[in-house]
């Protein structure tokens, strides 16, 4: 309706005299921000990753009030390139740990070697043995120590195993091969892949969000625009966010500002598509610029705010996960979602307003211009008459689809291996494999049962564990022991954590004992996952549900909408894992995907159910329920899917990241965006309102 009189707020962002005022000023705040106030900081804790009210964890809180808490091991790992280890190089070994452990200030041995005060082989013998704090195998082609790392931030801990790898290799004897392994090597590897990521990270979403916006626009100078803006939005983001996660004090690690990012970018970019694609029809109905930007904004406003709000409250929602970081994580990027649609709804429609038509060249809209709700010829316009023919037979039939790639989710295991964690294999974790050919399978990553009960009396009772190849005392004071188990599997399998049960129940009787290690934080963090995701998934879908009920004020279109929406994700969970296990080989998926999966779909995919309905419910007062989701589908399908086209690529860059659990999260929303913008919202939504007819916005009338 041309004669349309935008609400005030619409007419200020966009107002001839006051537009400049609404692009600069928070423009300009942003850069003052970025360049002045540095992002939050923290010292990352072994307790982040760790849910509360896990016995590993309870472990870990009192292995930390010990009085010489050595910090994390190194596992340092010597082998033969061909041949034996020698006597001479033995000794040559033995004096460099000793050099090594008087640095580090500790004791160091053979974790889970014996009890204190055991008599050590002497190496040397055909069976090899321990001199000192070198272990030999028993085929003399590999030896070992453990070098305690006491580090003060995750990159402290990187740059000290990595001094320490430097070091061992200047000192390496001629024809023995050095690496470092252990939980601070890992740990090391593990923050590696983050060093320089985030940038990394940010130039790839900057440079997939520039091209998709170049194709989408065809113009030259356009895309400048909302790149720019969200890119602002996107650093301001990082810095609001993690200054109000040090305030509150909610942990948070390095993949949660490239997470953050890519959000940010993904969304932004959404709202921007949705608002530029109404301006550009505005335009061809009214000359000026700025009244055809009001109305643009007064008819995106809703669909952007109610679909914003909605995915901050479902990010919210992690706030209730057992994992520290994964709490942090969901407040991050609330705060970023607020900011993207703040830009996106305000700094946006004025910045662009600020140019003439002539942003859009070549293709610069025109009074009179046919408007695309109103073409005969648009793809989406053929794919509406296409379902309006058969909507049944398109019910059906995608549905059926929608079922065959769910039943995928029949076979998922979760539950990531340390060696499966990376997408290309560390020297940590390649070390970790060669100690289990010449030692126990556990020793890279022994049990540790920590206690304030009789040490001796809880040593004997995990000794007597079937599975536990030798444990001793490493630690001990001010009432507290920590005792190190070497298991016989290898660390991440089924038989270790089965060691890990029978441990903890070989240890329930006494009252303040704690089992932790490796195995004993995956085995917990899978059981603490699958009650997250039991109490965070029905608040996500409810809060996704009472959204819908209030914007649309009807029963049956919500209910069906989150039903898509919820078969969408069964449907991509189950076509990833086919892709994981057929092409990529990932044996498992890492325990935490299901759930940031669910919300990222749900809560991203509610914004395409939005847009798509509230501009069928405007065009059904005119038209009727049937043209009006056509006309709709027209006006929309276009945008929805060049939206859905961008996140996808975007939460695909996720993969630029050489961590499987990342990889994994962005292949699924890769599928499920995809599956939703090209199939669900412009088919199969279409096909069940035209199915329904005036049911379909039930017991709410939008004609007559």
């Amino acid at each position: 309706m041309p004669g349309h009189q935008p609400p005030a707020p619409a007419r200020f962002v966009s107002g001839r005299r006051t537009a400049w005022l609404v692009a600069l000023v928070p423009i300009l705040l942003a850069l003052a921000v970025i360049a002045l106030v540095p992002e939050g900081e923290r010292e990352n804790s072994a307790l982040d990753t760790l849910p509360a009210g896990a016995d590993s964890t309870f472990a870990v809180e009192l292995a930390e009030q010990l009085p010489e808490d050595d910090g994390q091991v190194a596992i340092v790992l010597w082998t033969a390139a061909s041949g034996e280890i020698d006597q001479a190089a033995q000794e040559d070994l033995t004096a460099q740990a000793v050099e090594l452990l008087s640095t580090a200030g500790g004791e160091g041995g053979q974790p889970g070697g014996g009890r204190p005060g055991s008599e050590p082989g002497q190496g040397g013998g055909p069976g090899g043995g321990q001199a000192g704090p070198v272990v030999v195998s028993e085929d003399r082609t590999a030896a070992f120590a453990a070098i305690p790392v006491t580090s003060t931030s995750a990159t402290d801990n990187i740059d000290k195993v990595e001094d320490l790898r430097d070091q061992l290799r200047d000192d390496a004897p001629d024809g023995l091969d050095v690496q470092v392994t252990g939980p601070a090597g890992i740990q090391a590897d593990l923050g590696k892949v983050f060093d320089g990521a985030n940038f990394r990270l940010l130039l790839s979403t900057a440079g997939v969000v520039a091209l998709l916006l170049i194709i989408t626009y065809r113009s030259p100078v356009l895309w400048l625009v909302p790149l720019a803006v969200v890119g602002i939005a996107d650093r301001l983001s990082a810095i609001v966010a993690t200054n109000v996660l040090q305030v509150t004090g909610v942990a948070w690690d390095e993949s949660t500002i490239g997470i953050l990012s890519v959000l940010v970018f993904g969304a932004g970019t959404d709202y921007a598509l949705l608002l530029i694609s109404r301006y550009r029809d505005e335009l061809k109905k009214e000359e000026s610029r700025h009244v055809a930007m009001a109305r643009a904004v007064s008819r995106t406003a809703e669909a952007v705010a109610s679909s914003s709000i909605t995915v901050v409250l479902g990010l919210l929602t992690l706030l209730l996960s057992a994992i520290p970081t994964t709490r942090g994580l969901g407040l991050a990027c609330a705060v970023g979602v607020v900011i993207a649609a703040t830009f996106a709804l305000v700094v946006l429609p004025a910045a662009l307003v600020l140019f003439g038509r002539w942003v859009f060249w070549p293709k610069v809209p025109h009074v009179g211009d046919t408007v695309l709700v109103d073409s005969d010829s648009s793809l989406w316009h053929r794919v509406g008459d296409a379902v309006a023919r058969r909507p049944r037979t398109f019910v059906v039939g995608t549905v059926l689809a929608l079922a065959v790639l769910a039943s995928g989710t029949l076979s998922i295991t979760t539950g990531l291996d340390p060696a499966d964690q990376f997408l290309q294999k560390p020297e940590a974790i390649s070390a970790a494999e060669r100690l289990g050919e010449s030692f126990p399978a556990g020793t890279s990553d022994p049990v540790q049962v920590v206690t304030r009960d009789d040490p001796e009396q809880v040593l004997t009772a995990v000794e007597g564990v079937d599975g536990v190849d030798s444990a001793r005392i490493t630690t001990s004071g001010d009432g507290i022991a920590r005792i190190d188990a070497v298991p016989d599997a290898d660390p991440g399998s089924d038989a270790a954590q089965a060691i890990v049960v029978d441990v903890r129940s070989a240890v329930a009787d006494f009252s303040d004992t704690h089992v932790g290690g490796g195995d004993a934080e995956a085995l917990d963090a899978k059981d603490f996952a699958a009650s997250d995701r039991l109490l965070i998934l029905p608040l996500i879908l409810l809060l996704v549900l009472g959204a819908l009920l209030l914007l649309l004020r009807s029963i049956v279109a919500p209910l069906l909408l989150v039903a898509t929406v919820v078969a969408t994700y069964a449907a991509s969970m189950g076509a990833s894992w086919w892709l994981f296990q057929g092409v990529f080989g990932f044996e498992a998926m890492d325990t935490g995907v299901p759930l940031l999966a669910f919300l990222f779909l749900v809560a991203l995919g509610v914004d395409y159910n939005i847009f798509l309905v509230t501009r069928a419910r405007e065009e059904a007062r005119e038209h009727g329920t049937r043209k009006g989701m056509l006309r709709a589908l027209t006006a929309t399908g276009g945008v929805i899917t060049s939206a859905g086209i961008l996140l996808a690529a975007v939460f695909a860059v996720l993969g630029v990241l050489p961590l499987v659990v990342l990889a994994q999260l962005g292949a699924i929303i890769f599928v499920g965006v995809l599956l939703d913008t090209l199939v669900v919202r412009t088919v199969l939504v279409p096909a069940l309102a035209l199915t329904l007819g005036e049911k379909f916005w039930w017991p709410r009338k939008v004609t007559g």
